[in-house]
């Protein structure tokens, strides 16, 4: 059963792991930037899952501010982590050993996540783990073949790297926006309302990792108390999850 459930959380980051490859190789540029050397900035990729956080660390590291800098740096940028970990809190069985929590924790990236809320019913530790383990290794390698070919691609092609995270992410979140008529237009306000934060100057003192932490609020207690999804529905919903779990279990 675990092995079933880990192989379809492989298949489906396969996607994810493909636009980490290319994205994370303008981590591995940026990181020769700042001095670092391709040890380094592997293990930073390795254990540090996060794209803004990262750039904004070679950004401090190389203008060779204090670590409490940085440390303060990381932690808001990353914040957004937080909110989506009490999300999946509420898709895990109750009574699920820490550990795996854990484990999950470490994975949770804005596209591993993205799939794994977009799971039928509760969501099954082993999902993540297949996921996690082939989206991890593509963001490493990534920066790693960028620092090892820093200055070997041209500035078009960076850019293109740049905008093929966002063409994933879409990927991730549409199939389940088609399915939920709240689900898109919420998506769309979001992207809206993005939009505003950063072209206003009045926003400037804000950080782009607050900005995300206040928008992911306002917008989610919003559509919680405007659209709100009734326990009866929550159950029913995570019956047929189960239902087509199992089913796809038979099969394989």
């Amino acid at each position: 059963m675990h092995r079933d459930v880990y192989l379809r959380g492989m298949r489906d980051g396969v996607p994810v792991m493909l636009g980490y490859f290319v994205v994370s190789i303008t981590i591995g540029i940026a990181a020769r930037g700042a001095h670092l050397t391709a040890a380094q900035a592997t293990t930073m990729s390795l254990t540090n899952l996060t794209s803004a956080g990262q750039f904004a660390s070679f950004a401090i590291i190389a203008a060779g501010a204090p670590y409490l800098e940085l440390l303060i740096s990381q932690a808001v940028i990353n914040l957004r982590y937080c909110l989506m970990s009490c999300a999946l809190s509420q898709k895990v069985d109750q009574r699920m050993p820490f550990y795996h929590r854990l484990i999950m924790a470490f994975g949770i990236t804005d596209e591993i996540f993205g799939l794994a809320i977009g799971q039928k019913g509760k969501l099954d530790p082993w999902y993540m783990y297949g996921a996690m383990s082939v989206a991890i290794p593509g963001w490493t390698l990534g920066t790693l073949l960028g620092i090892l070919s820093t200055g070997m691609l041209p500035p078009s092609i960076l850019n293109a790297m740049n905008m093929a995270l966002y063409g994933m992410f879409i990927a991730i979140f549409m199939p389940a926006a088609r399915d939920n008529k709240i689900l898109l237009p919420i998506i769309f306000l979001s992207m809206g309302a993005s939009a505003v934060f950063q072209m206003l100057p009045v926003f400037d003192f804000i950080s782009s990792g607050m900005k995300i932490i206040i928008l992911t609020l306002v917008i989610s207690f919003a559509a919680a108390v405007l659209f709100p999804i009734g326990e009866e529905a929550a159950d029913s919903e995570g019956a047929a999850g189960s239902k087509v779990n199992g089913k796809e279990a038979s099969l394989s």
